[in-house]
């Protein structure tokens, strides 16, 4: 029969392990609260300890060091423990559910610190480079630096899900009060864009690390769109003239050239550009072109009039001179020059004519308009520059490759702009 008496701090305080134990533990069991004991180990480590039974099955369970329980406190947590024993309930199954509770808490917090809104917006920037939106990658990183990381840091580490419209809202605003119109309408698109992604959960098209954020809702939504000003400046003919006179025989004025030559091209797909794109016989350029929705750069094919045949030709023979496979290597012949370098050129060029400013956008959309003063159809136009071909029709029915057209189109394009078939234009 287990003997018991009446607990006091005393007994407790002068409890030595017995040396006639043949246990490594021994048990003091307490007469007031009879479910309660002190065990002491052979090492002299002192616990309250709570025992009773449950279906016939014994539960002990360690209430804690006698360091750190009173002795009522311990009765207290004795008379709790018995309490959810009489009501059928195990009180280590209660606090294995209370831990594993817990523990998802802290994982779920855990998972919120790691998935930020900055965090997401590198996810979307990343996801933009592995699709080889390259430019759109450069423009998100630039606004999300300065107009999320740098203007808001304590917003950008909270985590994605928790963000709400009023805050996107605030640094949208505050970017268009400034007078960066344009910048704010990027901005929104930027986040909007990512949250997509991320509220996509069962898209096996969206990358599996989006789906970690848990985006249940796009905190754009609410937020209108910034409707972007289109330009509306065009060189007239004799500028145009004065603009080709003005290009030389280096790789940035060449790279010029071949975009206004063959048509208005897009600079970023000229730069792409390889050996291999270059069938000297039919005279065919093969452009890849990455812009919209495409999961996969769509093939552009360019039948070239004479002078845009001509400037690839050298460049063809500059590429293989220097052993590199790209028409516009960078010093290190390894990528092609960057995007980047063009616009400064061109806008030295508008400066040296002594006429308004003026771009690569204004340039492609001077290209648009002469064409169209030409007679050159309007779905001729969109083939010739590659643009408004995402539609149903476009992506799923229409295969016919318009070269003879775009042929017809660029012959007439170089004879217009009557160029001279020499390298220096």
């Amino acid at each position: 029969m287990t003997k018991r008496v009446r607990l006091t701090d005393e007994r407790i305080r002068q409890l030595k392990f017995p040396s006639s134990s043949k246990s490594n533990q021994f048990f003091l069991w307490d007469s007031e609260m009879k479910r309660l004991a002190v065990r002491i180990t052979m090492a002299g480590v002192k616990s309250f300890i709570f025992e009773s039974k449950l279906d016939r099955v014994t539960i002990r369970w360690t209430i804690g060091n006698v360091l750190n329980w009173t002795l009522e406190d311990a009765r207290k947590e004795s008379r709790r423990l018995q309490t959810l024993v009489d009501k059928g309930i195990d009180p280590r199954e209660q606090d294995r559910q209370k831990k594993a509770e817990k523990a998802e808490i802290v994982a779920a917090l855990e998972a919120n610190q790691k998935y930020t809104l900055k965090v997401l917006l590198e996810t979307y920037t990343d996801y933009l480079d592995d699709r080889d939106k390259v430019k759109s990658a450069k423009a998100a990183r630039s606004v999300i630096k300065v107009h999320i990381l740098e203007a808001d840091p304590i917003l950008a580490g909270k985590p994605a899900n928790k963000v709400s419209a009023d805050e996107i809202f605030s640094l949208i605003q505050k970017a268009r009060e400034a007078g960066k119109e344009r910048t704010a309408g990027v901005l929104r698109s930027t986040i909007n864009a990512a949250y997509n992604c991320a509220r996509k959960r069962f898209d096996t098209a969206i990358p599996s690390e989006f789906k970690n954020f848990n985006i249940e809702n796009n905190p754009v939504d609410p937020i209108s769109t910034i409707p972007i000003k289109a330009g509306n400046r065009t060189l007239s003919k004799d500028e145009l003239k004065s603009y080709i006179k003005a290009l030389g025989d280096t790789t940035l004025d060449m790279a010029l050239k071949l975009a206004l030559y063959s048509g208005g091209q897009r600079m970023a797909m000229i730069l792409r550009a390889e050996i291999t794109d270059w069938n000297e016989d039919t005279k065919i350029l093969r452009l890849l072109d990455p812009k919209g929705k495409r999961r996969t750069p769509r093939e552009h094919l360019l039948p070239l009039g004479p002078v845009a045949s001509f400037v690839v030709g050298e460049l063809v023979k500059r590429a293989k001179a220097k052993d590199t496979v790209l028409l516009f290597p960078s010093r290190t012949n390894r990528s092609p020059i960057h995007d980047s370098m063009l616009g400064p050129r061109v806008t030295e060029i508008a400066a040296a004519m002594g006429v308004d400013q003026f771009d690569l956008r204004d340039i492609r959309r001077t290209v648009e308009t002469m064409l169209a003063g030409m007679n050159v159809s309007r779905d001729i136009r969109a083939q010739l520059l590659s643009h408004g071909l995402s539609g149903v029709q476009s992506v799923h029915y229409d295969r016919y490759d318009y070269l003879k057209e775009k042929h017809e189109a660029l012959i007439k394009w170089e004879v217009y702009i009557k160029p001279k078939t020499t390298l220096s234009g």
